[in-house]
């Protein structure tokens, strides 16, 4: 009787990842341990022991030769490159940044991977004692004053699945699944949940939605076992799907690292379904994270690359070219940016009707508002904000999240065009919104809004927004 392989989970460690990552590729290039090992020329050992998560790969040759057999495109040697073996301390902040930045909201953001691998440690948005914002990890035993409160427990998942859900899908034992257990077919069944979960997701935010999305992918998985023909390749872009859902709930959180891994399953994913809308959609998605991490060079390449490989004239191709317009805004080049946006509102009665199911929500009120995204870059602070307020006008019930991110982000522009008052308002809307959901798209935004809004602290409404601002943070002792 064979061994049966080790459960890992990829967001356990750096570690972990490399070796679930290696697990997918040799299991869809269809080799066997020992004949992935054979023609690796290595010991059956060795592998098995980088697959297991026990042992990271030393050698980086061996690595590459590894994933040239497994057709991996670099992605196994971007993973190793990742691998970090020295044990750190969680809770133990150091901030050289002064203020809340670009660069201290980074390096807050780093500390995702260092949390996500230690089950002793908290992600949360912290107030340091030099007054600057970050999200750090803590451990439980030392670092607060007076705990973490409701506010911030609620914003960020704290002993919630948002953060738990490694352990629970570590421990997660799924049994053997019977298509005929489903009124209909396992496919609609996952179809109707991913739906629901989307609308879930709006509604009341990514960390109640993460848990169910991460089983699922492992249900349609355990169930491709015993599929074969259209079924299988069905529930393999049923899996697709799921893993780019995963993905954008990960964002959602600002949790960049894992929300790259889980694109990454996506794109790799997609292209075993063979479905060039799929894999194009991914492709823009990846450009719209790259913005979402203000990268002033892989936004445009990422979105270039997804116009690429769209088809021509397509609504994919204008979903690509939308972000292609902020990573302009990014890097300060403004005639770029209106150019790529002009390009897109030229188009959309025409991409209307395209018959894919991606990129729907493509519209002149979604590209108005990554419109205001650029120009609030790019310094118009006054125009940007106008131009969220009526997106959030036109946001249908049910999309609170949304509307919080337009609140937060409007918020910040006000600030910029001077009207701290209703930056102040505003802010304290999108506060609760961020209270409700979770997101840390919001919570990103408030940072910045906390930190412009300093030299109008002393008036009445930025008082009460700081404050209630502040109460929601854990603070360094």
């Amino acid at each position: 009787m064979s061994q049966r392989p080790k459960v890992l989970t990829p967001d356990q460690s750096p570690v972990h990842r490399f070796g679930y990552t290696l697990r997918e590729f040799r299991e869809a290039r269809r080799y066997s341990l020992r004949g992935l090992a054979e023609k690796a020329f290595m010991s059956h050992s060795k592998l098995q022991k980088w697959e297991n998560g026990e042992r990271p790969p030393k050698d980086r040759a061996e690595v590459e030769l590894v994933d040239s057999l497994l057709r991996a495109g670099g992605v196994l040697v971007d993973l190793w490159e990742r691998i970090n073996p020295s044990v750190s301390v969680p809770g133990r902040v150091s901030v050289s940044a002064p203020h809340v930045s670009e660069a201290s909201i980074g390096l807050a953001m780093a500390g995702v991977q260092q949390a996500a691998s230690d089950h002793e440690g908290t992600f949360v948005p912290a107030r340091l004692r030099d007054g600057s914002v970050v999200f750090v990890a803590l451990d439980r035993r030392d670092l607060l004053r007076g705990g973490v409160g409701l506010g911030a427990a609620a914003a960020f998942g704290v002993g919630t699945p948002a953060v738990a859900d490694a352990e629970v899908v570590q421990g997660l034992k799924l049994p053997a699944r019977s298509a005929a257990a489903y009124s209909g077919t396992p496919i609609e069944h996952f179809k109707r949940a991913r739906r629901l979960l989307i609308d879930n997701d709006n509604l009341l935010g990514p960390a109640t939605a993460i848990k169910a999305v991460r089983e699922n992918i492992e249900r349609i998985k355990t169930l491709r076992r015993d599929t074969q023909g259209v079924d299988s390749q069905a529930l393999m872009e049923l899996q697709t799907q799921y893993a780019e859902f995963a993905s954008w709930l990960y964002q959602d959180l600002g949790d960049f690292t894992r929300a790259e891994f889980w694109l990454d399953r996506a794109f790799q994913w997609s292209h075993t379904v063979g479905d060039s809308d799929l894999t194009s959609y991914v492709m823009a998605r990846k450009a719209q994270l790259a913005g979402e991490k203000r990268d002033l060079v892989d936004v445009v390449d990422l979105a270039e690359a997804a116009q690429r490989m769209a088809r021509p004239r397509s609504r994919l191709a204008a979903v690509a070219r939308t972000y292609e317009s902020y990573g302009h805004a990014l890097r300060g080049e403004f005639s770029d940016s209106e150019r790529a946006i002009d390009d897109v509102r030229n188009v959309l009665d025409r991409v209307s009707s395209d018959a894919t199911p991606w990129g729907v929500w493509l519209n002149e009120q979604y590209v108005d508002v990554h419109r205001a995204q650029g120009l609030e870059v790019l310094g118009k602070h006054t125009e940007a904000a106008e131009i969220f307020t009526n997106a959030i006008k036109a946001l249908p019930e049910g999309y609170h999240r949304d509307r919080g991110v337009y609140l937060a982000r409007a918020a910040v522009a006000h600030a910029g065009a001077g009207a701290p008052e209703e930056a102040a308002a505003v802010g304290l809307q999108a506060l609760t919104v961020a209270n409700d959901t979770g997101s840390g798209r919001i919570m990103r935004e408030l940072i910045r809004l906390d930190q412009v809004l300093v030299p109008w602290q002393r008036q009445p409404e930025v008082s009460a927004f700081r404050e209630n601002f502040d109460a929601v943070l854990a603070h360094e002792a």
